[in-house]
């Protein structure tokens, strides 16, 4: 999604959506990172239904940038840096579809650009990439208390084990795209 003004939208999924935000919202050229719902059959989905696997529904970021200070494939080696695409529907112990490596595109140019960055990325992986690309759906913005949930909750224990290392990990890898 493109305006005049070079505001692009990139919306992503890669296990909880508290981790994909806290990283993204240290990326220079990142304006706004929301976390969300999307890819599911529930029209009104909530946390407790989405996290239980009810909805289809992936936990996702949407991240409105610049793309004239961050480009969108570099916005998805990141994502591909910090999040393990080799795993069916799991990440570390959140397993489930709502955990699954997807890139949500509306465009051919973010579709072309996600399968050329998957194909760069399989030489890094092991194991062959699962990561879908699919055309983006209904945006479901999650409730107001998972919106900023590290920078508000950074000692609480899924945020200390689990989120803290990949913005630590992402701060080493990618010091020059700090904001």
């Amino acid at each position: 999604m493109t305006n005049q003004s070079g505001m692009q939208v990139a919306i992503l999924g890669g296990g909880c959506f508290w981790c994909l935000e806290a990283v993204f919202l240290e990326a220079r050229g990142v304006l706004k990172v929301e976390s969300g719902y999307m890819g599911g059959h529930d029209d009104n989905p909530t946390y407790e239904q989405v996290c239980a696997g009810a909805t289809g529904h992936a936990e996702v970021v949407r991240i409105v940038f610049d793309a004239g200070a961050i480009e969108y494939h570099d916005l998805l080696e990141i994502f591909f840096t910090i999040h393990d695409p080799t795993t069916l529907n799991r990440q570390g112990n959140d397993v489930g579809t709502q955990y699954r490596s997807v890139i949500f595109v509306d465009s051919p140019e973010q579709e072309a650009t996600a399968r050329q960055v998957i194909a760069e990325m399989a030489c890094v992986w092991d194991a062959p990439i699962v990561t879908q690309v699919q055309p983006a759906g209904t945006w479901h913005k999650a409730e107001d208390e998972h919106q900023n949930y590290f920078s508000r909750h950074p000692l609480q224990g899924y945020c200390a084990l689990v989120v803290a290392p990949k913005v630590t990990k992402f701060l080493t890898t990618f010091a020059g795209r700090l904001t």
